[in-house]
């Protein structure tokens, strides 16, 4: 054993022993790394194809969709493809895109039910209208309302005395989206600033009336404003309404848009006041 182990220190003691040793041990890790990387390059992954043409607008479904395997370098070099089909099913086909049969799906192509530009007049119940309120990052408390919240609406005028009245006009109104100047959805990835410029509202048409008369109003410095109320308040909505009968008096006693004018606009089925 002793006469091994001298052998063996002799042997590593040689600097061309150790120069060679260190070369091949060299080449190894090349090899075995070059060849993982290889590997791991070529390795198939599956991704979800289209097995019919998808036209814009077009939900996905389960049996549209089908999975082919490619090699992981090109998912990994393929900027936006998506490579799972929870990212698929369920999602839109964008307004401006068409998936032919066989093509892959790319993030660009597709769109959140949300999204679409009808989503919300889509579903709009009977002798409900849509109604846009006018605001700023200030009027949504910096991006506070979200939309599902409930919350109420205030208006503050001027009255002929020169007194400043506020009081609420509607409560419980749920938000449908707060979209930016552009129209897309501030909370959203389309949305290039995040600021608010409007939030959107599906209400009755009687109420719809009201607020549309009250925006006719060019005396007394109308204004309306979102008040938040919280999760508990959204978590426990009451019915949607007009807070007061004043409110209702002094909107038809001041618009510049009369009552006839404004009813016009909506089924007369629909009007309860």
């Amino acid at each position: 054993m002793g006469n091994i182990g001298v052998t063996i220190k002799r042997f590593l003691g040689n600097k061309n022993t150790v120069t060679i040793l260190g070369v091949v041990i060299g080449i190894i890790v090349l090899y075995v790394g070059y060849n993982w990387r290889v590997n791991q390059s070529v390795e198939p992954q599956s991704i979800p194809y289209a097995k019919v043409e998808l036209k814009a607008n077009e939900l996905i479904t389960k049996d549209q969709v089908g999975t082919i395997k490619v090699s992981k370098s090109m998912v990994d070099t393929t900027p936006g493809l998506l490579t799972s089909l929870s990212q698929v099913i369920g999602k839109y086909v964008s307004y401006d895109s068409k998936i032919p049969e066989g093509g892959l799906f790319y993030s660009s192509q597709l769109m959140a039910a949300e999204q679409r530009p009808n989503y919300i007049t889509e579903n709009l119940p009977k002798c409900h209208t849509v109604y846009s309120l006018p605001v700023t990052l200030h009027d949504t408390y910096a991006n506070s309302i979200m939309r599902d919240d409930y919350i109420d609406l205030y208006i503050s005028a001027v009255s002929d005395e020169g007194k400043v009245i506020i009081a609420k006009m509607i409560e419980s109104i749920q938000v449908l989206d707060v979209r930016d100047s552009n129209g897309k959805s501030v909370f959203s990835s389309q949305s290039e600033t995040g600021i608010p410029a409007e939030l959107i509202f599906s209400v009755p048409d009687s109420m719809f009336l009201l607020l549309t008369r009250a925006d006719h109003i060019s005396t007394n410095q109308i204004k309306i404003f979102p008040v938040p109320r919280g999760k508990e308040y959204t978590e426990n909505h009451s019915a949607t309404q007009v807070a007061s009968q004043v409110i209702i008096d002094f909107i038809n006693n001041k618009s510049d848009l009369t009552y006839a004018e404004s009813a016009s606009l909506i089924d007369k089925e629909c009007l309860d006041y």
